[in-house]
């Protein structure tokens, strides 16, 4: 017998079984829930859980029902009063409406509150997003072990057992077995009438003993019997990694205000969760610039404070630069630029042509977010302006404009959305 036992951890009055299958059902409203509440959010926020409101009207059910008519006979439970034939009396008060209650008093609710973990909030969140153009690679520390099928093995653990293969096997015995046995049988029984016939009754008395035990081993095969049990095997198989890296370029310029900046942190820890919880062999390389340009760990990527004027020729030359000297070879090579775009002489022009003939050719994946104003959102930037003839020659290269917070998850989406090629 095969025994499943799941040892996930439920919490008090809950089922992870019956939770997963929720979360499967309902995925397009959690979805839906999850992203209103990343809009919401603030940036200290980003990865915890929180609740979903699903409509009832979503999650209604079709039940049966009893018509008009016909005798019931059912048990409420904790009764002591009342036995089979008693007549209970009318309720005082208002037809069908309880003593003190009001038809239309009081708040209704209107949607089924489910909470979710941090682990589920993050899978959902990220569930229909990968890096485009993610490609494996033969070399460097990139193998990982995968378990694959192996065919079918005759030891195994009751969990592995494969039903269907041991029901084809013991079929087979059977079939084989019987075969045999069956045509002795009907030797036996043609010379069982001979003899009978013949009036030799000692010699029909052995040959029926004879087919009586035929019979009893016909009877007595096993249905299952232990050469028939076959397991599902598996065994492990090394596989390449896709190993990426990531570079932030953050503009951190005067012209990027307060407003701008929390944008652009709110898109970069969006990328971040991403990467992080989707992929296990992701560099990331955070780069602040000014009028020059420096890699930063984490920490200062998102809290410093240092400004000063706006160069982008600057972080794109230092991105290229450790990209040549840190992950020349066999690395899917990724770029995110956020800026407001506001440059100034010739370097929107100088930036975009070192993209397209230097920077672009090494990498998978290029986006640039663009961080506008929203009182001159539809006029373009010049290094926008420079990055769109870019554009159109490229199809690893991908540009977006928000102006707001509710702009940046799905502007992250559209970036980052599976099978995105543009």
């Amino acid at each position: 017998m095969v025994q499943l036992i799941d040892r996930r951890a439920s919490s008090r009055g809950r089922s992870a079984v019956n939770r997963e299958r929720f979360l499967r059902r309902y995925k397009l409203h959690i979805q839906q829930a999850v992203r209103k509440m990343v809009d919401e959010r603030r940036l200290a926020d980003m990865e915890q859980g929180g609740e979903v409101r699903v409509p009832k009207k979503d999650i209604s059910e079709p039940s049966f029902g009893y018509g008009a008519g016909g005798d019931r006979e059912f048990v409420l439970p904790g009764n002591r009063e009342y036995v089979a034939g008693d007549r209970i009396p009318r309720p005082r008060g208002a037809g069908g409406g309880g003593v003190g209650e009001a038809g239309g008093a009081g708040d209704s609710e209107d949607a089924f509150v489910f909470s979710l973990s941090r682990e589920e909030f993050l899978r959902i969140f990220f569930d229909d997003l990968e890096l485009p153009h993610l490609a494996r690679t033969q070399f460097g520390r990139t193998e990982q072990k995968r378990s694959v099928r192996a065919g079918f093995t005759k030891a195994g653990v009751p969990a592995n057992l494969s039903i269907v293969r041991t029901l084809t096997q013991s079929l087979a015995r059977r079939i084989a077995l019987q075969g045999n046995l069956r045509r002795e049988a009907q030797v036996l029984e043609a010379s069982f009438g001979i003899a009978t016939a013949a009036g030799q009754s000692v010699h029909a008395a052995g040959i029926y003993a004879e087919l009586e035990r035929v019979q009893r081993r016909r009877g007595t095969l096993p249905f299952i019997d232990d050469p028939d049990l076959r397991y599902r095997n598996r065994a492990w198989r090394p596989e390449p990694i896709a190993r990426a890296v990531m570079f932030c370029l953050m503009d951190v310029s005067a012209s990027m205000d307060e407003d701008k900046k929390d944008l652009a942190k709110r898109f970069f820890t969006l990328l971040h969760l991403f990467l992080t919880r989707k992929y296990a062999e992701v560099d990331l390389v955070f780069i602040r610039h000014t009028e020059d340009a420096e890699e930063v760990d984490e920490d200062a990527f998102f809290h410093d404070t240092r400004s000063g004027g706006t160069v982008v020729m600057s972080a794109l030359e230092l991105a290229d630069k450790l990209r040549s000297a840190r992950y020349a070879q066999d690395w899917n090579v990724y770029v995110a630029q956020a800026s407001d775009g506001d440059a100034f002489g010739a370097d929107p022009a100088r930036s975009a042509r070192f993209l397209r003939e230097k920077l672009l050719a090494a990498t998978r994946y290029y986006t640039y977010l663009e961080l506008a104003d929203p009182r001159s959102a539809n006029r373009p930037s010049a290094l926008w302006s420079e990055y769109e003839r870019v554009a159109e020659s490229a199809d690893n290269f991908a540009m977006r404009r928000a102006t707001g917070g509710d702009q940046i998850y799905p502007v992250f989406r559209e970036l980052f959305r599976k099978d995105s090629t543009s």
